[in-house]
């Protein structure tokens, strides 16, 4: 099967965010995310290197060329057209999209995955790997189409608050808009949830819940987004802040009294917006920070 290559030209300050973004919040396969500088073999190219003994010139190039592929065309394209429409991502630009040969990019994918640990007790782990002997919950989980591997920062911090708040997920319906992988809508079900509905508006992600779900022997409604119905006990969504402030109304309607919001896929500069963007609804604020990122939440009262 053929990947398809997008390759984005980035300021320096963007390649880092642009990258955690492809990688897990868009969907790229890991192991493909490259940085190279874009100014290569022309005047203005640049050395990251001083002379022996002496400091490197600076810490990055100006601007540098930011490399994803991703599973088909239409995934490559989606990803391109969010990440320009990020009110975040000034100075981005799409330098190309092809396709690319064939390689052996399950051994590659596999190499960089290892178990991850959200918590000392819980961890995410590969089927190609045993569980760590501490693990006493686990969700086994492989990189596919769908986005969502516990690898980045915005999924660690939404499981890590699932596994905090285990008491407010007992018999709770809980709901993840924006499911992807449905990591946490299964981290939900370990953790006592009674009901778990996972929505998202790509069928592919609704395909690969329902199959990562089995798998992980925990029951759970996977469907398009006008499945989400009715009031939840605990509503996650983990997407990127455009559509989490466009979602408010939507997501805040879905809580029920009493009920926890928690929302990721936000840089830290953007915390004042989402608090302006749901503050009819619902106060949130700052529960978790990891690498630049911010996990932000709040609570109806009952």
């Amino acid at each position: 099967m053929a990947l398809y290559e997008l390759v984005l030209l980035a300021p320096q300050a963007l390649v880092e965010p642009v990258s955690d973004a492809l990688m897990d919040e868009l969907g790229a396969v890991s192991v493909s995310v490259s940085v190279e500088d874009a100014d290569a073999d022309t005047d203005a190219e640049r050395a990251l290197f001083g002379e022996p003994g002496m400091p490197p010139p600076q810490p990055g190039w100006d601007r540098s060329t930011v490399k994803a592929l991703f599973a088909d065309e239409a995934e490559a394209t989606e990803a391109g057209t969010l990440l320009l429409a990020q009110d975040w991502t000034d100075g981005l630009a799409v330098r190309s999209l092809q396709a690319v040969p064939e390689q052996d990019w399950v051994r590659l994918t596999q190499a960089q995955f290892t178990p991850v640990p959200i918590t000392p007790r819980f961890w995410i782990v590969p089927t190609w790997h045993e569980p760590p002997a501490a693990a006493e919950r686990v969700i086994r989980l492989d990189p596919g189409l769908a986005f969502g591997t516990g690898t980045h920062p915005t999924t660690r911090m939404c499981l890590r608050w699932i596994a905090a708040h285990e008491a407010a997920l007992q018999d709770a319906r809980v709901l993840d808009y924006g499911c992807g992988s449905g990591i946490l809508a299964i981290g939900a079900a370990l953790h006592g949830a009674a009901e778990v509905d996972g929505v998202d508006i790509d069928p592919a992600a609704v395909e690969s819940t329902r199959a990562n779900a089995e798998a992980n022997g925990v029951r759970l409604r996977a469907g398009l987004a006008d499945a989400a119905h009715g009031t939840y006990g605990v509503v996650l969504a983990n997407i990127l802040a455009t559509p989490l402030k466009l979602l408010a109304p939507l997501l805040c309607a879905h809580l029920g009294p009493g009920g926890h919001l928690v929302l990721a896929g936000i840089l830290e500069r953007q915390a004042d917006e989402l608090r302006a963007a749901y503050a009819p609804w619902c106060a949130i604020d700052v529960l978790d920070s990891e690498d630049g990122w911010i996990l932000m939440g709040g609570q109806l009262p009952g």
